[in-house]
């Protein structure tokens, strides 16, 4: 693995003699790691849309089916934080391999179980509970897969270019959701409802088992190296108590979290909302749409490239003020859209994507520079759980009842309010351009 052997100043350590990690090493290790965690996250995500209200709440009408199943999918983003705590503990005893073994074996466990899920009509309210248990096993393991890769990347990045590598662990989100949209595309596409939901909507599940495995390989090539072992210690990458962190970085931590929440609310009314609301009330083909989700997402990977460009230049608050201005304007006319055939979809998708890759592209750890290093591992994995709890754990359960009861439109409400928490936050934080 190259090492660099020429002293290095830190990025905001301003000590001399650090060993310099190869930026393009930990960038493939990020993009892996955060492609597997989001394909299993937009497995689940589609599955509780065309699958679990009919699987697991058969008594139910579709529309509350999906309601029921969207409260679900939020306890993921509950269980997230309690996860972070847990696996942080083991990462002080026992080591960052040991911590990332458990957690993705954890995360693998729940997820290929989820394959094996029997329906209502099987084993009746049990089938509820189990699902209930994997998705909260899900997001117990999101909190404990949290490597510091992302800000290993940061703090090796070359100063004028750290804008482009803040976007790199970003990319993970829609190639995740392109390769899990086109598997159930093409397993719903090619199969008769009956078998589809019979045994062909399981088939995801055990992919993203697989690819746990090759991302867990990846990301202990990375971290269980005594090269990388003593960067994380001489960059004070190492988890502090939950309690000391946050006693010191609590203010700091509240900050960053509601920062990037006009981007994690588009997040999900991209993704998981549009498909429910095509589902559940247009003749739209959700194959179609999954189509349309995945053009959409390449869209999206073309902004969160460009995102580090932009951001080199004219700096990450800006783009992130910039761009959550942009998302509020969205917020009171896109959801409109939905309501106005193929064609009105796509063009909700391309925008709503575009705009999300510019601003999700460099919300990762947008505030990452307020905390002391000492605190910044252990912070920066709290401020994105918080971060994904208040942002999207509700969002499709929130949207999809504003859009049911007052409208498709509301449902931008959501979203709008993401929007102005986003520009409060940067306001607040003083995020300090020169260290973007």
């Amino acid at each position: 693995m190259a090492m660099a052997q020429t002293p290095t100043v830190g990025m905001n350590s301003g000590q001399l003699g650090h060993e310099q990690a190869n930026p393009g090493d930990i960038a493939i290790g990020v993009i892996i790691g955060r492609t597997s965690e989001f394909f299993d996250f937009f497995v689940y995500a589609i599955a509780s849309v065309i699958v679990f209200p009919r699987l697991v709440f058969p008594f139910a009408s579709e529309l509350t089916g999906t309601l029921y199943s969207f409260a679900i999918f939020a306890l993921a983003f509950i269980a997230r934080p309690v996860g972070t705590v847990l696996f942080m503990t083991i990462d002080r005893r026992y080591g960052k391999s040991a911590k990332l073994i458990l957690a993705l074996f954890l995360l693998g466990t729940a997820t290929v179980a989820l394959a094996f899920l029997p329906g209502y009509a099987e084993i009746g309210a049990a089938a509820i509970w189990l699902l209930a248990l994997a998705r909260a096993a899900q997001g117990l393991a999101w909190g404990g897969a949290w490597d510091g890769l992302a800000s290993l990347l940061a703090l090796n990045a070359p100063p004028e270019k750290r804008g482009w590598y803040a976007m790199v662990p970003q990319l993970g989100a829609p190639l995740g959701l392109i390769v899990a949209s086109a598997l159930f595309a093409y397993f719903a596409g090619n199969l008769s409802a009956e078998d589809f939901f019979d045994w062909g909507w399981r088939y995801p599940f055990f992919v993203a088992f697989a690819i746990n495995v090759v991302a867990l390989f990846a990301r202990l090539r990375m971290v269980a190296t005594p090269e990388y072992a003593s960067l994380f210690e001489s960059r004070d990458l190492q988890p502090a108590r939950i309690s000391d962190t946050v006693a010191h970085e609590g203010h700091n931590i509240m900050i960053g979290a509601f920062a990037p929440l006009a981007s994690f609310a588009l997040f999900h009314m991209v993704t998981v909302f549009p498909l429910s609301w095509v589902f559940l009330f247009t003749r739209e083909s959700p194959v179609k749409f999954l189509i349309i989700e995945m053009v959409g997402a390449v869209f999206g990977v073309a902004a969160i490239v460009a995102s580090g460009m932009i951001a080199d230049r004219v700096g990450r608050k800006s783009l992130l003020m910039g761009s959550a201005i942009a998302i509020a304007i969205y917020s009171g006319f896109a959801p409109q859209l939905l309501d106005a055939g193929e064609f009105g979809e796509t063009i909700y998708m391309v925008i709503g994507f575009i705009l999300l890759g510019l601003s999700f592209g460099q919300s990762s750890g947008a505030i990452a520079s307020n905390f002391k290093q000492v605190y910044r591992y252990t912070a920066s994995a709290l401020t994105s759980d918080m971060a994904w709890l208040f942002g999207a754990g509700f969002a499709p359960l929130a949207a999809l009842l504003l859009a049911t009861n007052l409208g498709v439109i509301a449902s931008g409400a959501y979203l709008l309010s993401g929007a102005m928490w986003t520009i409060f936050a940067l306001w607040l934080s003083g995020l300090r351009e020169s260290v973007e």
